[in-house]
């Protein structure tokens, strides 16, 4: 367990152009005490990998509206193995279709953040991710 805080990268990949979601939950997991950089729009997902190891984060946010996500994430996914990212943790929210849910999960997406989700979930469900709970200790 660290004591610095929760660092979330928070990006916008592709040609999507609609931000405000991504700033609302920047703000919300600022409020909640993390340090988040936002990464501007039409990022490559080599530009945000780049970006989550320079930045030592420990969670990508990707927020995608365009309908590219199923082509646009495993790329980040990718992009971050091979800059030795692997362990930084990926969380995607916007439009996303309930049928394409679980296929960006098996990729390696620790969660999916549909519209309406309320930004105290989002902020919980981050805490968890970057900062797994240890099991308890069985008798």
């Amino acid at each position: 367990m660290t004591d610095r805080p929760i660092r979330v990268l928070i990006a916008k990949p592709g040609l999507d152009g609609h931000d405000r979601g991504a700033k609302v939950v920047a703000r919300a997991l600022r409020d909640a005490g993390m340090e988040v950089i936002y990464s501007g729009l039409r990022q490559t997902p080599e530009q945000i990998a780049a970006a989550a190891v320079q930045e030592d984060v420990d969670v990508v946010g990707i927020s995608i509206l365009s309908g590219a996500h199923n082509v646009l994430v495993p790329e980040v996914l990718k992009a971050l193995e091979r800059r030795g990212g692997e362990g930084i943790a990926v969380v995607v929210g916007g439009i996303i279709p309930e049928k394409d849910i679980a296929p960006l999960r098996a990729a390696g997406v620790r969660d999916v953040f549909l519209p309406g989700t309320p930004t105290s979930a989002t902020v919980e469900a981050i805490r968890g991710i970057a900062r797994p709970q240890a099991a308890p200790a069985t008798a």
